[in-house]
């Protein structure tokens, strides 16, 4: 715990710094590195041959598309490319390899395409969010969210949960643990509506953002219980080690893979700040 503690500490305070006061150039840069971490975890967890080049090409491709994000547009040509690069690449050398004690599985080739292209895509939404007017308090929004939703799922729990076992991929966890974190997410997203019309001087639309909170910390919970289910079924108990007590990258950013692009479509459909 006190592991866990101390990294926290050290680590949040940086990312912090580079989502509010940054340029969005230095996010996508940490995106890049963050994205191509986690797709090697998730090749490695999910057992993918690690000597056939997969690993390589499935971090590439995830590597490039946060930049790609920035300079070119979420839904560009670029992001296209690089999609179509990692399934040419990968169903290519499936196709050289078929028939051989090297074959590749389709299953395997869909992991790499998850990994190398979804988690990427869904993470840049933060590099576009950076990028928007307002974007330094736009970013923070799904941060929060994913963040303070973990908290209040995991106070509530402690100190409210009786009924466990509301699914097996987390049988520990109780339905008023999840209650407590979607109503932690409505709240917290509501205090920093609050907290941005004291003192950013924006307008806030208060029932935008507790609605953001709602949507937010309910897709966060779906999220992390999406990311334990495919652990649970390589019988893993983390993706990796990077960060002590913590696990590895895609533990820390499991939940945010799902919360980021929805913030970012809220955002786009109901924006709350004038």
């Amino acid at each position: 715990m006190v592991t866990r503690i101390v990294v926290a500490v050290v680590l949040a305070p940086l990312f912090f710094i580079v989502l509010f006061f940054l340029p969005p150039i230095w996010l996508a840069v940490l995106i890049s590195a963050i994205c191509a971490v986690a797709s090697f975890e998730l090749l490695r967890a999910t057992k993918v041959a690690h000597h056939n080049g997969m690993y390589a090409y499935t971090a590439i491709a995830a590597a490039l598309i946060p930049g790609g994000c920035l300079y070119f547009g979420y839904g560009s040509w670029y992001i296209r490319a690089a999609a179509l690069f990692l399934m040419v690449t990968l169903f290519l050398l499936a196709i050289k390899l078929y028939g051989t004690d090297r074959a590749i599985k389709t299953e395997q080739i869909m992991v790499c395409l998850f990994g190398g292209l979804i988690i990427p895509l869904f993470l840049s939404a933060l590099v576009e969010l950076k990028d928007m007017e307002h974007g330094k308090y736009l970013v923070l929004l799904p941060v929060i969210c994913a963040f303070l939703t973990d908290a209040g799922a995991y106070f509530a729990g402690v100190f409210l949960g009786k009924h466990r076992g509301i699914t097996m991929v987390s049988p520990k966890k109780s339905l008023e643990g999840y209650i407590g974190g979607i109503l932690s997410g409505a709240v917290f997203l509501l205090l920093y509506g609050v907290i941005l019309q004291q003192f950013a001087h924006l307008e806030v639309s208060l029932p935008i953002m507790a609605l953001y909170g709602l949507l937010g910390s309910a897709i966060t919970e779906l999220g992390d219980l999406s990311f334990s289910f495919i652990k649970r079924q390589y019988g893993i108990k983390d993706y990796g080690n990077l960060l002590p007590g913590h696990g590895g990258m895609l533990d820390r950013f499991d939940s945010m893979t799902f919360a980021a692009p929805l913030l970012l479509l809220l955002v786009e459909l109901l924006p709350a700040f004038h």
